[in-house]
């Protein structure tokens, strides 16, 4: 793919952001920060085309959709204000990343040609020997087979006589040795001079992002002491719930903050009720949202319907956000997500609210195999409540 097709289609892929009427406003222009902060880090990491799809994507969403949003008028003077600085700082950034990819895609797209005719030049030398070295093969089994005939039609030499009775009968019995034949060396055909590996050069293979999920680590001690810390509430078959924030580094997101807002709960939901500063702190410490983390204080480890709904509005956002599910009474605890192939659309598409059935089948929500634990990982808890 030439460099220019090849930048275009990542700036589509940038360009690929939906708006969600059921996600509050406020919730993207908290997400678009986030982001912000993770395309930062990939720039300082080196990793150009994270780096500009994340720009871009911050662009699409404030520049062309969130405008449209039913409730985009509810959105704070203060948020508007703080996001349109944000960005006009983007905005060089991505023009400046989009020259610096296309340079480095032009130098790339130069090499790959370069290898790929020397590829070939070796290819067509290595036939070229090996076109020789069956003439030479060819030429001396002809000069072989026409020495042995010569040598068949050659007058017979008749030997001296010899006495009979000295007549060694054992070299009588020796057999004759077997005439030579000369078979055809086997030469390449015509075509298989031309079987060279051609490569289209108009083809070169696309180096952009997957769709699979970047790892999570999540610290053993963080769910520990969050049921040490949801304890009063469980004893009271109260529920607990917490944010999961972190940091990305090398393309993996790290959850290093376990943030408990103030909140209300009952046996089964949980409110929070000062996100203004929880927003706050995460701003100030540079953090982004992994996924959250509640209390099921006498019920097995599941999510929900209304889980399902809270969870959507994180993994909408982050496709690696988590869900983790605390179960004292059974034991348990669970690492959940949305399946991104039919979970994560049926409940974008589902409009009931509160408790209601949902099809099981297939599941709407699967433990996340995305998700590494650490025994030693360190943890900071910030405690609002």
């Amino acid at each position: 793919m030439d460099p220019s097709t090849r930048l275009k289609t990542l700036t589509e892929y940038g360009n690929a952001v939906e708006v969600d009427n059921n996600i509050p406003p406020k919730r993207y222009y908290r997400s678009g920060l986030e982001m912000v902060r993770m395309a930062d880090v990939y720039m300082k990491e080196g990793n150009l085309e994270n780096a500009f799809i994340l720009y871009m994507k911050f662009m699409t969403l404030f520049i062309e959709k969130i405008r449209y949003h039913p409730d985009f008028s509810t959105v704070p003077v203060i948020d508007r204000t703080n996001n349109a600085q944000k960005l006009r700082e983007v905005m060089p950034k991505a023009e400046k990343l989009k020259s610096q990819l296309m340079d480095c895609y032009e130098k790339e797209y130069k090499r790959y040609f370069d290898e790929q005719k020397a590829h070939e030049e070796s290819e067509r030398a290595r036939l070229k020997r090996l076109v020789e070295e069956k003439r030479v093969e060819e030429a001396h089994r002809n000069e072989l087979a026409l020495k042995l005939r010569l040598a068949a039609q050659s007058p017979l030499v008749v030997a001296p006589q010899i006495p009979t009775d000295d007549v060694c009968y054992d070299l009588l019995d020796q057999e004759k040795p077997p005439a030579a034949t000369a078979s055809p060396a086997t030469l390449p055909s015509p075509s298989s001079l031309s079987s060279v590996p051609m490569f289209d050069r108009n083809m070169k293979p696309i180096n952009l992002l997957t769709p699979s999920l970047r790892d999570v680590t999540v610290p053993r001690r963080l769910i520990e002491t969050f049921k040490n810390l949801a304890q009063r509430n469980t004893d009271n078959n109260i529920e607990t719930c917490g944010i999961l924030a972190g940091k990305l580094s090398r393309n993996v997101l790290t959850i290093t903050h376990l943030v408990l807002s103030k909140q209300s709960g009952t046996s089964d939901s949980c409110i929070t009720t000062n996100e203004v500063e929880v927003d706050q702190f995460q701003r100030d410490h540079d953090l982004v949202t992994i996924g959250w983390i509640h209390t099921h204080p006498s019920q097995t480890a599941f999510l929900s319907s209304v889980d399902l709904h809270t969870h959507y509005s994180y993994q909408c956002l982050m496709s690696e956000a988590v869900a983790i599910v605390c179960a004292p009474t059974y034991n348990e605890d669970k690492i959940f997500m949305l399946t991104p192939d039919y979970g994560l659309n049926f409940i974008r598409n589902c409009r009931e609210t509160g408790f209601h059935p949902h099809p099981t089948h297939p599941p709407l929500y699967t433990l996340a195999d995305h998700v590494r634990v650490f025994n030693e990982a360190p943890c900071e808890v910030i405690d609002m409540r």
